[in-house]
């Protein structure tokens, strides 16, 4: 997917993890929140830990986990940074690094401390 196509499915996406997310109890904190290092699709709070989500759409599972590459975690990695330096405990914040992946019937399959995986 490409151009406006893959930018609105992108975005349903997000919000069909979003609302994931909200259903266990996590609060959206930012949606595609940016720094100068990258982008982050959702941020999101589970208590006091900072979780920063990628999420990834394809026609299955196993194809969306593949999209997610070192560089783009790197980048994510790079932002999250940025993000928690404006949280109270700045870099001794706690968070985590998860990846959502979303199939073709909009399922959620998330894999928390997915880079950790990697």
């Amino acid at each position: 997917m490409t151009g406006t196509t893959g930018y609105h499915a992108g975005y349903a996406a997000e919000d069909i993890v979003a609302r994931d997310y909200e259903r266990r109890n996590h609060a959206v904190a930012a949606r595609r929140w940016r720094g100068t290092s990258g982008e982050v699709d959702l941020v999101m709070r589970d208590g006091p830990t900072v979780v920063f989500v990628e999420v990834k759409k394809s026609r299955s599972f196993g194809r969306a986990a593949t999209r997610l590459g070192r560089k783009q975690m790197d980048r994510i990695c790079g932002a999250a940074t940025e993000f928690i330096a404006n949280e109270p405990k700045g870099q001794l914040t706690d968070v985590r690094f998860d990846l959502a992946v979303v199939n073709e019937q909009g399922a959620v399959q998330v894999i928390e401390n997915a880079f950790m995986e990697f």
